[in-house]
C-alpha cells in the first residue's frame, strides 16, 4: 500500500499507524466518558450484546484485540474466560489496567500488540474479539489473517464496529450529528476536537456490512455472519476457523 486513509486524508501506512497512535494517546483518559456522551450510553448495551454473542466460557483462552480500557475483557472475564487484553497503544492499556485494579478484577493479561503482526503462537486462542478497533487498523486484511492464524481450529472471531445504517433517513441524520456534534463534544470534554473528527471520518470510510463480511471470508473464516444494530449503524460480525 502506497497510501491509505487517515480519516479523509491520504497518508503512508507508517504515517497512519503513528497518527492513530497519537489519537488514542490523546483520548485515552477521556475515552470512556466520551463513549457515554457520544452514544448516550448505548455503547454499554452494544458491548453487553457483543459479549453475550461471544459466549465466553470458563477456562477458554480469548484474545481481546484493541482491548484498550478493558470494557469487553471485563465482561468476558466475569464468565470465567482467561482473557489476554492487547492493544497497540500502551496508554490505552494503562487506563484499562488502572480500571481493573479499582474494580478488583484479576486474572487478565495485558500486552502491547500490533493487530497486523501478532507475536502469539499459531492456534493459541479459542476466540478472538475486537470492539470498535478494526477500523483503525492500517492493513485490515492483514489483521484478519492474523486473527485466523492465532485461533485454534474451531475457534471463533467476533467483531463489533460501526458501519452504515440502512434505515432510510437514519444514516443521514447520524452523519450530520457525527460531523457537527461529536467533534464539538471532543473539544469541550477532552480538549481535542481533531482526534474526534478523525474518529468520525474513520467510521464514514469503514466498509458496509456485507463488504466487510466478505473480507472476513477472504481471510479464511467460514460460516461468516453479520448482525446489524440500529439498521447497521453498529454491527457484530462473526466467523469460524474450520
Amino acid at each position: 500500500m502506497d497510501k491509505v486513509n487517515f480519516g479523509d486524508e491520504l497518508v503512508t501506512p507508517d504515517e497512519k499507524t503513528r497518527r492513530v497512535g497519537g489519537v488514542f494517546t490523546s483520548v485515552a483518559r477521556s475515552y470512556d466518558l466520551m463513549n457515554d456522551l457520544m452514544s448516550g450510553g448505548m455503547h454499554r448495551l452494544w458491548k453487553n450484546r457483543f459479549a453475550a454473542k461471544v459466549k465466553p466460557r470458563s477456562g477458554e483462552h480469548i484474545l481481546d484485540m484493541a482491548g484498550g480500557t478493558g470494557d469487553i475483557a471485563f465482561r468476558m472475564a466475569a464468565k470465567g474466560a482467561q482473557v489476554t487484553v492487547s492493544d497497540i497503544n500502551a496508554d490505552m492499556l494503562a487506563v484499562g489496567m488502572g480500571r481493573a485494579r479499582k474494580q478488583g478484577i484479576e486474572g487478565l493479561s495485558w500486552q502491547v500488540e500490533n493487530a497486523e503482526q501478532l507475536t502469539f503462537a499459531h492456534a493459541q486462542f479459542d476466540a478472538y474479539t475486537i470492539a470498535f478497533g478494526i477500523r483503525n487498523v492500517t492493513d485490515i486484511p492483514a489483521a484478519l489473517r492474523e486473527a485466523h492464524r492465532v485461533l485454534k481450529r474451531g475457534g471463533r472471531l467476533y467483531i463489533l464496529e460501526f458501519s452504515t445504517s440502512e434505515w432510510p433517513g437514519f444514516g443521514e441524520i447520524y452523519d450530520r450529528y457525527s460531523e457537527h456534534v461529536i467533534p464539538r463534544i471532543g473539544k469541550a470534554v477532552a480538549n481535542d476536537e481533531e482526534s474526534y473528527r478523525y474518529l468520525v471520518e474513520s467510521i464514514r470510510r469503514f466498509p458496509r456490512m456485507e463488504a466487510f463480511r466478505a473480507m472476513i471470508g477472504d481471510a479464511g473464516f467460514k460460516s461468516t455472519s453479520v448482525e446489524p444494530i440500529l439498521g447497521g449503524l453498529v454491527a457484530i460480525w462473526g466467523g469460524w476457523k474450520i
